[in-house]
């Protein structure tokens, strides 16, 4: 386990404040945030690479905040691998437990098994300059791995690969991850990437943590309106919760309402995810509590899903497949409905 306590960081032009965290042993976690954060910056204060200001680093109960770094048992796998050019793939990969005087048998033991685990073996021979963006991330990953690190640390490990690529290392991560069980805090600015690997998320800005939660958590309640924006929420309304004369719950914006599911009561944010409202050209006959009547203003293809905007007159922007898109034969300036459930509605 990892926890942080009222962690400071003071680099001049940058502050680090009062982080806390608690990363549990085995956990996936995930540190996501806009360029400019800080992620990087925390990560690197784990891996005692910057002085502390103040507060506490604790990995496995025991105090590392005054450690060197290469005491803490923390692997680091940086964005941009830093793998020794003059070395072959296996010399990288086991350069750590030769600084540690391991006999050769054991280097030998370890470097087959990661070389196997991360299919890698056919390239122990090569020098990093001759692998693909992949192949130098899988073996930076294993040479973290080889000396049993008790947490891993990875920084942006996927934002220099192409998508295909990108794809197929989160499957990689995943499966180390489910393999040996690691303890490992990935530092990503890609909300996708954090939805995808993470057991849990801290959502990280301007220094400051805002949020921590589980995926479901961040996605579906979000509990700021940075935290909405980032998560690509899209729908986020500033109005009042307002209980109607026959006791049903609504969210007034001016001339605009629909209903929600709330206890709060006052000047609040609404938010709505875009695929959770259904577009059609008539009414539907569904469970859900609102429909609105509005106007295509804006239509914006994204491959294999359309991104639409309709005015009702508020502005909400609709997700639909492209095959839906098809079948709709919609187009600007095109009237339709808009339907959601009052639940799909988040008060914060």
């Amino acid at each position: 386990m990892i926890e942080i306590k009222n962690l400071t960081v003071d680099l001049g032009s940058f502050l680090l404040k009062d982080i806390n965290l608690k990363v549990g042993k085995g956990e996936y976690f995930i540190i996501l945030g806009p360029t400019g954060a800080g992620k990087t910056i925390l990560l690197e204060s784990i891996a005692g690479l910057y002085p502390i200001k103040s507060g506490e680093i604790w990995l496995d109960g025991r105090e590392v905040t005054a450690l060197e770094p290469e005491k803490r048992g923390i692997g680091f796998v940086y964005q941009d691998y830093v793998l020794f050019p003059h070395l072959s793939v296996k010399d990288n990969l086991i350069f750590g437990l030769r600084q540690r005087g391991r006999p050769k048998e054991e280097m030998q033991r370890v470097a087959e098994w990661l070389a196997d685990l991360l299919g890698v073996s056919h390239l122990l021979q090569r020098r990093p300059d001759t692998l693909s963006g992949g192949e130098r991330q899988k073996v930076a990953l294993a040479r973290a791995l080889s000396v049993s690190p008790g947490v891993l640390l990875v920084d942006e490990p996927l934002s220099a690969l192409d998508p295909q690529t990108r794809e197929g290392m989160q499957q990689e991560l995943r499966r180390v991850h489910q393999r040996l069980k690691a303890t490992i805090i990935h530092v990503t600015h890609d909300f996708e990437e954090a939805i995808a690997l993470g057991d849990r998320i801290a959502v990280l800005n301007e220094g400051h943590i805002v949020q921590v939660g589980t995926p479901e958590d961040i996605f579906r309640h979000p509990n700021s309106e940075f935290v909405a924006r980032f998560s690509m929420t899209h729908n986020i309304f500033a109005g009042d919760v307002q209980q109607s004369s026959d006791g049903i719950t609504l969210f007034v914006i001016d001339d605009s309402e629909f209903e929600v599911v709330t206890e709060l009561r006052g000047r609040l944010h609404a938010s709505i995810r875009p695929e959770d409202i259904l577009v059609s050209k008539e009414p539907l006959i569904s469970s859900a509590r609102n429909s609105l009547k509005g106007t295509i203003t804006s239509i914006s293809d994204h491959g294999s899903t359309i991104h639409l905007t309709v005015s009702t007159p508020l502005d909400f922007v609709c997700i639909v497949t492209r095959r839906s898109f098809d079948e709709l034969n919609i187009e600007k300036e095109v009237e339709v409905y808009i339907t959601f459930k009052a639940s799909s509605v988040h008060i914060f």
